[in-house]
């Protein structure tokens, strides 16, 4: 929906007028740019960027390997390439406040360069993304944004991401590739990159674990003082930019009194070593412009300009005299772009046309001009219509839309035809302040010059396809172990009557309001694809993604419906399931055929607990719920008296007392690097072949191991009391074996049950070993005679 007016009256507080014109002037200052490579949104160096672009004015941008598609997910149930879409959303508001520029390598959600997991090899990685795939995108980039310095914010070496030691290792591969006309073509001009610079400090913490030192450091940047106008610190700016990465828990409060400088290597130069600070033996300024390009022509337009820019910086707050002196330089920075000589172009003019933009910014907000532009509609179908809304306080100023393809201006409103495209997830540039088609352009005039900018609209118009299908639900377990055979499909549609593509023997009836499944009785096991035709036609899904700290975003997909058929056994049992918010192991526990009560805030208790033969504890529910800590002296209880207590992991900062939690101490290891197997086809060894979790009521073989998705599991526990039993051991490749994976303890008359393995996450995946060792942890011997029996037998042995 468009912005209601609570919600616009909310967005129009944040516009402070001399915030704003404080933070447009900033730039003048300098016509050096500086771009921070990583692996993942969430991977730049915030703290830092925020002192050098918003106090030195230095260009920043940000080039970025994928969409953090294989991170955890803090605040929802958003996971892989959905997961992928919001974190692009979150990148996006995390560069609006540090005007940072936005390169993605990934360009789409099938892209080679995919966050697919946690690896401790960079060759692994570029091996996963495609070593050439990765640098010609690379080159791509560079060559497309021009930056004079970039600078990786992880090192690569031992201990690292894999993913971070690649985008380094690239980063070195791409000084050179960028700068040779013999790379293969990407249809854009080379680029020389002037400087490289390594962090010279170390990247461990609890996630990592650096194996060596960092270099020594050649460059110290300090990035302590306050913004004049707001009186916050730079690291705090640093900090309300991280703050939006909601989904990995980032934003931390950043004191007065916090040390915020930052320590460089200068790896690599094409402009000399002997250097005091980051703009040295660059053109720091349209004043040395002309004599780093060695272009004499243009040297007193680009002086008189600078020395303006400068006036306009020193009248702050006056913006009738900001507004002069910044025009004048724009007329001589015009004129210097129309005399560039030919061979001085390539460093210059790119420079040029974004002070353009910047001293247009300036004008606009110092003319006092506010204005905004939106749709009455802001999801649009092929073909549909939706009304064009301007405002603007100023009568002087022009506008018009710059429309995608596809799209057409009819009275007032804007036609989305049959031909336009659908909406991008992943879009490979985000430029604040130049926003994509459809924006408006303004056009008005300041001290006799004519200035035109850009503005985006006040909500990013989704457009849809017009072939779609509502699925509350994509994705199926059917248990085989099971009487039934049927499953209720909840399906939508505006228009036309759907229909399933089945395999022999499957049979599907429409209501109206969905579908009824019915699988022959003698099904075999494995994942079915079922797409989903609409009049004929194929149809798409569409996936909103809504959170209140991002802009809307819809990732459309074919309707395909997905049907895992596996046997797992159960065991009759009364299961309780304690979720954080961030899986979805209750719906599947359900779906198997478990008796499973979902057990929210206010619905746990001590009286609850009788009622329970098994308690399921969510991942990263004891950070989120406090009835969990009030309660665990009642759970311990519980135990001894008879259930069974299954933890699934945890990381040790959520709220994991290793005394308090477990029965008995069980500690969880960290740095994750240390304490996790990434291989997700790694050999499981059996510690006790013959224990009960892993023979009953399904005896989990090899195959249940068979096509997990990225990783085994992670934050395995690094030590343990001798009450617990570890039942698995498993490493990535040249490592030592892991112990910690699946920990079984018997406590009085009960267990408690602890694994690190992502059960929550290859469910989701449709991975059937997964459902069969679920099935396992929460069956008990009660109420199953031939568990009952095969486990007397096994106690006999």
């Amino acid at each position: 929906m468009p912005l209601s007016d609570q919600e616009r009256i909310a967005a129009h507080k944040q516009n402070v007028r001399l915030v704003e014109l404080w933070r447009a002037l900033q730039p003048l200052k300098s016509t050096v740019s500086f771009m921070n490579t990583g692996a993942h949104p969430d991977d730049e160096i915030s703290e830092m960027l925020a002192a050098i672009g918003l106090r030195d004015g230095v260009s920043l941008s940000y080039a970025c390997a994928n969409r953090g598609e294989g991170g955890q997910n803090d605040i929802g149930t958003e996971a892989t390439e959905t997961l992928g879409v919001l974190r692009t959303a979150e990148m996006e508001k995390a560069c609006d406040v540090l005007n940072m520029r936005m390169y993605w390598l990934s360009d789409n959600a099938e892209d080679s360069i995919f966050d697919f997991g946690f690896s401790k090899s960079g060759k692994e990685t570029l091996g996963k993304w495609g070593h050439q795939r990765t640098l010609k995108r690379f080159v791509e980039i560079i060559r497309q944004e021009r930056p004079d310095i970039i600078s990786p914010t992880f090192l690569n070496i031992p201990g690292q991401h894999g993913h971070h030691r690649a985008m380094t290792q690239a980063a070195h591969e791409v000084m050179k590739a960028a700068a040779d006309p013999k790379f293969p073509d990407v249809g854009l001009p080379v680029w020389t990159v002037k400087k490289l610079y390594l962090p010279a400090w170390s990247g461990a913490g609890d996630a990592y674990d650096d194996d060596l030192p960092p270099p020594p450091a050649t460059l110290e940047l300090d990035c302590n003082g306050e913004e004049e106008v707001t009186g916050w610190s730079w690291a705090q700016i640093g900090e309300q930019s991280r703050a939006f990465h909601r989904t990995q828990g980032m934003g931390r409060w950043r004191p007065y009194s916090k040390e915020n400088s930052w320590l460089l290597h200068l790896a690599e130069s094409t402009v000399g070593k002997n250097e005091t600070s980051l703009s040295d033996n660059l053109p720091r300024d349209l004043s040395e412009l002309a004599g780093f390009a060695k272009a004499p022509l243009i040297g007193v337009l680009l002086e008189k300009a600078h020395f303006l820019c400068l006036d306009a910086i020193a009248a702050f707050p006056n913006r009738a005299m900001i507004g002069a002196s910044a025009a004048e330089a724009l007329k001589l920075v015009r004129r210097a772009m129309e005399q560039c000589p030919d061979y001085a172009q390539d460093e210059v003019l790119h420079r040029l046309r974004l002070k353009d933009v910047q001293l247009s910014k300036v004008l606009m907000i110092a003319e006092g001009i506010v204005a905004s532009a939106r749709l009455s509609e802001d999801q649009l179908s092929l073909g549909e219509i939706a009304k064009v809304e301007f405002e603007c306080n100023r009568d002087a100023v022009g506008y018009e839309l710059e429309l995608p393809k596809g799209w057409s201006l009819q009275d007032g409103s804007v036609h989305v035809g049959s031909d336009a495209d659908t909406s991008d997830a992943y879009p490979p540039v985000y430029l604040p302040g130049e926003p994509k088609a459809p924006h408006a352009k303004l056009r008005f005039s300041s001290h006799g010059i004519d200035v035109e900018t850009k503005l985006a609209f006040e909500v990013e118009p989704i457009v849809l396809p017009d072939q779609i299908v509502e699925l509350a639900e994509t994705d199926f377990v059917l248990n085989s172990a099971q009487s039934g055979r049927e499953l209720s499909i909840a399906v939508g549609a505006t228009s036309g009557e759907p229909t399933l593509s089945l395999p022999e023997g499957w049979e599907a009836s429409f209501n109206g309001d969905g579908f009824l499944l019915v699988l022959p009785a003698d099904v075999q096991n494995g994942l079915y694809e079922l797409p989903i035709l609409l009049d004929g036609a194929s149809a798409h899904t569409v996936r909103h993604i809504s959170h209140a700290h991002v802009n809307q975003r819809a990732r459309i997909s074919p309707a395909v419906v997905r049907v895992c058929v596996v046997d797992a056994k159960l065991a009759a049992q009364r299961v309780g399931y304690v979720g954080g918010g961030n899986d979805r192991v209750v719906k599947w526990l359900g779906a198997i055929g478990v008796d499973v009560v979902d057990l929210p805030a206010g619905k746990l208790s001590a009286r609850q607990l009788r009622d329970l033969d098994c308690l399921v504890i969510g991942i990263f529910a004891f950070r989120n719920r406090q009835d969990l800590h009030d309660l665990i002296g009642d759970i311990h209880a519980w135990v001894r008296d008879g259930g069974r207590l299954i933890t699934l992991y945890h990381r040790p900062w959520d709220k994991w007392d290793a005394q308090k939690v477990p029965l008995k101490p069980l500690e969880i290891g960290s740095p994750s690097l240390r304490w996790r197997v990434t291989d997700e086809n790694a050999e499981v060894r059996y510690l006790n072949s013959q224990h009960a979790l892993l023979n009953l009521p399904n005896t989990i073989g090899e195959a249940d191991w068979a096509n997990w998705h990225k990783e085994r599991g992670l934050y395995f526990a690094k030590s343990w009391d001798s009450a617990y039993e570890p039942l698995l051991e498993m490493a990535d490749p040249d490592e030592a074996p892991h112990q910690g994976i699946l920990l079984a303890g018997q406590f009085g008359k009960g267990e408690h049950i602890h694994t690190s393995l992502i059960l929550h996450h290859q469910m989701e995946k449709l991975v059937p070993g997964a459902f069969r060792l679920m099935a396992n942890l929460v069956s008990g011997r009660e109420g199953n005679p031939d568990v009952l029996q095969a486990s007397e037998a096994f106690e006999a042995s």
